[in-house]
């Protein structure tokens, strides 16, 4: 069963605050907020969502199909992939753009703080999906945003079932954009921080939304996760970790798991 995965292809640089940054905030002067952390600890990754999606998808057995838009600096991307068996027939390349670019710097608290470049992300919306991709499933990740919508639509009116994931995407809608991916689509995965800003949004609960569902997930890091679907409420408790190490990548390693 071939699955495709729309979203971002990135590199990501991770940084390792090793302290709280909230020990280094101070909450009546964040409105001339100027702060350097520390981080000894830095590597680069090949991520994005589409990216790690795609790999673990593979990891567990599926056959992804990736979908998105890079930049002139893929190739290194391009190896790791075949490394690995995934194809990449479907990465359109954008010149004078640079593959989408993830800084991320994370506390001991598990907290982030993220500056991503979109770069040739935001092209997305000039792939199209058709029928010749033969995907029966198909997630729409975060993107650029006329990538997004054009993909859920185009997902729709082919009738291929499709997990609606807008992650740190989520700002970009208008509540009438949001409702329509909404009605698109097949299921809706949030965490416990977009779920709240897609309620404040769209003025509907999780609960109302997964109404429009097949079914409707929130994770909620360390306390496990939340199914909606068939007007029933599941609490899904979290494995318990032997050590914590980085939480980056765990929200799309577990959207493979769903798909």
């Amino acid at each position: 069963m071939k699955t495709l995965v729309t979203g971002s292809i990135a590199y990501d640089t991770i940084m390792v605050f090793p302290d709280r940054f909230r020990n280094h905030l101070l909450p009546d002067q964040l409105h001339i907020l100027n702060v350097c952390f520390l981080t000894p600890q830095m590597r680069r990754e090949y991520g994005g969502t589409a990216g790690n999606i795609g790999y673990n998808l593979k990891l567990l057995g599926g056959d992804p199909l990736l979908m998105a838009t890079v930049g002139e600096d893929i190739a290194p991307y391009l190896a790791r992939l075949d490394a690995f068996g995934i194809p990449h027939t479907h990465l359109k390349r954008i010149g004078g753009e640079f593959t989408a670019q993830a800084f991320i710097t994370t506390d001991l608290d598990d907290n982030q703080i993220t500056a991503f470049h979109p770069g040739a992300m935001n092209h997305s919306h000039e792939n199209r999906i058709d029928a010749d991709l033969g995907a029966t499933l198909a997630i729409i990740g975060p993107d650029g945003k006329e990538g997004m919508l054009q993909h859920s639509r185009q997902c729709a009116a082919l009738g291929i079932p499709f997990l609606f994931d807008p992650g740190q995407g989520l700002p970009m809608f208008s509540s009438e954009e949001l409702f329509e991916m909404v009605r698109l689509a097949d299921y809706l995965a949030v965490n416990d921080y977009e779920g709240k800003l897609l309620e404040q949004k769209t003025g509907r609960s999780l609960e109302d939304l997964a109404r429009e569902l097949k079914a409707l997930v929130a994770t909620r890091g360390a306390r496990g996760s939340v199914l909606m679907a068939g007007g029933k409420r599941i609490e899904i408790p979290a494995v318990s970790a032997e050590t914590v190490v980085d939480p980056t990548g765990c929200g799309d390693a577990y959207r493979a798991g769903l798909l």
